[in-house]
């Protein structure tokens, strides 16, 4: 809760503040003479269509181990946001691509951008900026633990509704907790702001009809779009927003069974959340980071009700509530403890990633200023 604990949203919500001065007509002086990057009549320069990148996303990636690193790192997004409670942003901030994987999305959603606003040649530009190699890669390893995990967690839902729910709400108070730990400097006020959201939840979802039995194409498209945003927030689970939209049984029965007309409804939501809502919650977390998030940690305990176990006979999703019974109990309470503990520990590895990231910055800055003042010295 502390002012010190390194975050990597900085870096994020930096990128976002930095689309303002584009926004608001403020072009950098490249822009106004018109002359650099090889820009021609009627096309922007480089610099002004491409925001700058973090250090980290300047590197190409071209050894072998990093190629394949990123396809293991996919692999454990994937499996990341299939589990609900987990968060692929999390695995990215651990996996020490997160920089990287936001800098790539908001270049796609530029792009969009530039296309809406007739600047076809510089959209073209700013795609072709995408660092592909890595959004392929990291693709291709999400796409394969999706679709190897949908048929065994289908079948968990089904034959082990109890045990399976009892990890979820281990897995979803565990991301609750270690979310927390992202806030800046916590206040009553905050604190106040959670349990209201919490308490609003918990109550909406008991008038809610809990999971949704064979949703519309249009809900399947929208509840992409938003569970999507979770891949760039690290702490909040994709499949968690599935679950409390009541869509998660849907979305993994399409997986399972290759259903490819709702595959490629929720590939195209996917699509269209991370270029609509990207930079609009990379402005947000750049002006109210922690109202954003203490309203997100009052979601995810609020959403409890959804993945208490109990009665086993309503099936996954179901909003009512009973009391455990029998020795299942005792199994499914040290089943929610061990995930509570699993996620803690990731927690605790990604806040170590962090401090590491942020020691290395601050080197790298006193390094960088070090060089500066000799060089004036010299000239002196």
């Amino acid at each position: 809760m502390s002012d010190d604990r390194p975050d990597t949203h900085d870096a994020a919500a930096a990128d976002a503040a930095g689309d303002a001065p584009e926004a608001a007509g403020d072009a950098p002086d490249a822009a106004v003479d018109g002359v650099e990057d090889g820009a021609e009549d009627g096309v922007a320069p480089l610099a002004e269509v491409l925001p700058e990148k973090p250090a980290e996303a300047r590197e190409p990636l071209r050894s072998p181990w990093a190629l394949g690193g990123t396809v293991v790192a996919g692999g454990v997004m994937g499996v990341a946001e299939v589990v609900p409670g987990f968060s692929g942003g999390t695995v990215a901030l651990v996996v020490g691509i997160y920089e990287r994987l936001v800098a790539n999305v908001r270049q796609g959603a530029r792009t969009l951008s530039l296309l809406l606003r007739a600047r076809p040649r510089d959209a073209w530009r700013t795609f072709a900026a995408i660092e592909w190699p890595f959004v392929l890669l990291l693709g291709l390893g999400m796409a394969v633990a999706v679709f190897s995990l949908a048929g065994p967690l289908q079948q968990l839902l089904e034959d082990h509704v109890v045990e399976t729910q009892a990890v979820f709400l281990g897995l979803v108070l565990g991301a609750a907790v270690v979310a927390g730990r992202q806030l800046r400097a916590a206040t009553p006020w905050h604190v106040l702001l959670g349990v209201v959201a919490a308490a609003a939840t918990f109550v909406a979802l008991g008038v809610s009809p809990g999971t949704v039995e064979d949703p519309a194409g249009v809900l399947l498209l929208l509840g992409a779009s938003i569970a999507v945003c979770a891949w760039i927030l690290p702490g909040v689970s994709g499949s968690f927003l599935l679950v409390v939209l009541g869509l998660y049984p849907a979305v993994i029965g399409a997986l399972a069974d290759r259903d490819v007309p709702a595959i490629m409804l929720i590939a195209t939501g996917l699509v269209a959340g991370l270029a609509m809502f990207s930079t609009l919650l990379n402005w947000l977390l750049a002006r109210a980071h922690d109202v954003v998030l203490a309203i997100l940690i009052g979601l995810m305990v609020g959403s409890v009700r959804v993945l208490w176990p109990w009665p086993a006979d309503a099936g996954f999703g179901s909003t009512e509530l009973g009391a455990p019974q029998g020795t299942r109990a005792l199994l499914a309470l040290a089943l929610a403890l061990a995930a509570f503990a699993l996620v803690w520990m990731f927690g605790l590895a990604s806040a170590a990633v962090q401090l590491r990231v942020a020691r290395r910055r601050e080197r790298v800055a006193v390094g960088g200023d070090d060089g500066r003042a000799g060089a004036g010295g010299a000239g002196q």
